[in-house]
């Protein structure tokens, strides 16, 4: 199958969804390639663009989960509504015959609420739909051997969106992280953090619980400005309304946007020797490795004396917690470590996201200048940040 442009609407209505409590940040991004932003709701943005930017959101947006074309709107509260409405869309534009087409479902607080069946009836719409549009039965058994197109039927308080996703397995899967350490943070959140934080080029970044690099490497891409989605595929690639020399021209503009000269110094520590064997991987898998210090070393015996580190560093982490990882005694160790480093050390910033309610009063011992909640996972947290004495000036 080639790529074809001839049935490619000019403009589409876009959705890029993000982990709850990052909305503003995925909005700033949008924003930053010009584009109109139509609505926002918890977790997505809603936005305006054409082939170009499907291209572009999928490549560059560091915050993002996803990023998917909003093909149908309306409130249904039956399936004959349902049938209906997933019917009167012009699949036949979006997919070839032989599409390896998927339904998926979501339904919350809404009258039809049997998952399968609304997968069943929609699937009915979507072959009835293509069969007329090449002259076949409206019973003939499609192949699905095509190309991949997930299809998300979204239904909540009775408002069914019919969603194409554009970018296939998750945005978090940049590609460079094939090793496995306890408790991950995802890519798009740790991006998140950063881009919620003062770093930029010229300031120092520590992480002293690393895990396998994610921070630390998230923070290094965001200063060479390397395009969290340049070393992986979409789903849309294949589409048929898409053309496939953009993603290339996209793909070589990335490439020329990369700075190899960014004057940046990222410490990644970590009590753990596999998590810093991995830290190392996958920052040599990101092109940033010689951004990045690692280093095994526990928090309770760091000296930062002994590496050169500026006064006004900024502190990024994903401390171990309750719900995540380790044991109370432990717990204990690291939460008089961190406060004991934040004392010492009173020009630095901190921002910690953790699940622990009282991380402000029982580890930094006064409330933080701004905290944010966020979901890391189905994890419930807060991010804290506590402002630098330099930085508040």
């Amino acid at each position: 199958m080639s790529n074809n442009n001839t049935h490619e609407p000019h403009v589409f209505e876009l959705i890029a969804t993000s982990a709850f409590g990052l909305e503003a940040v995925l909005r700033r991004e949008i924003e930053a390639f010009g584009l109109e932003i139509l609505r926002s709701q918890d977790g997505r943005i809603y936005f305006s663009g054409d082939a170009r930017a499907i291209i572009k959101a999928n490549l560059w947006l560091r915050s993002a989960d996803r990023v998917y074309i909003l093909l149908g709107e309306k409130k249904v509260t039956d399936f004959d509504g349902l049938f209906n409405l997933v019917a009167s869309i012009p699949w036949d534009k979006y997919m070839d015959v032989d599409a390896g087409y998927i339904v998926e479902a979501i339904s919350v607080k809404s009258q039809l609420h049997s998952l399968p069946s609304i997968q069943s009836i929609s699937e009915k719409a979507i072959i009835k739909v293509l069969s007329k549009a090449n002259g076949l039965s409206a019973d003939a058994r499609l192949s699905k051997k095509g190309a991949r197109h997930r299809i998300r039927i979204n239904i909540q308080k009775d408002i069914c969106a019919i969603m194409l996703d554009t970018s296939g397995d998750g945005l978090h899967k940049r590609g460079y992280r094939n090793r496995s350490v306890a408790a991950p943070i995802k890519e798009t959140l740790a991006a998140g953090l950063i881009l919620l934080s003062f770093f930029k080029d010229g300031r120092t970044l520590i992480d002293p619980f690393c895990g396998s690099g994610t921070i630390p490497i998230e923070a290094a891409m965001i200063a060479r400005g390397i395009a969290p989605g340049l070393g992986r595929k979409f789903d849309s690639e294949k589409f048929r309304f898409m053309d496939a020399e953009m993603f290339k021209e996209e793909r070589a503009s990335a490439f020329k946007a990369i700075n190899h000269d960014v004057e940046v110094k990222i410490y990644a520590f970590d009590a753990d020797k596999a998590a810093i064997e991995a830290t190392r991987e996958h920052a040599i898998n990101a092109g940033v490795d010689d951004l990045i210090i690692a280093r095994r070393k526990k928090i309770e015996v760091f000296d930062p004396s002994t590496f050169e580190i500026a006064e006004d560093a900024i502190v990024i982490t994903n401390p171990p917690y309750g719900e995540r990882i380790g044991e109370e005694n432990e717990l204990r160790s690291l939460g008089y470590a961190i406060k004991k480093l934040y004392q010492a050390n009173p020009a630095w910033s901190w921002f910690v996201i953790t699940a622990d309610d009282g991380f402000e009063k029982a580890v930094i011992g006064k409330p933080a200048t701004r905290r944010r909640k966020l979901y890391n996972g189905r994890i419930k947290t807060t991010y804290y940040q506590y402002l630098g004495e330099r930085t508040k000036k």
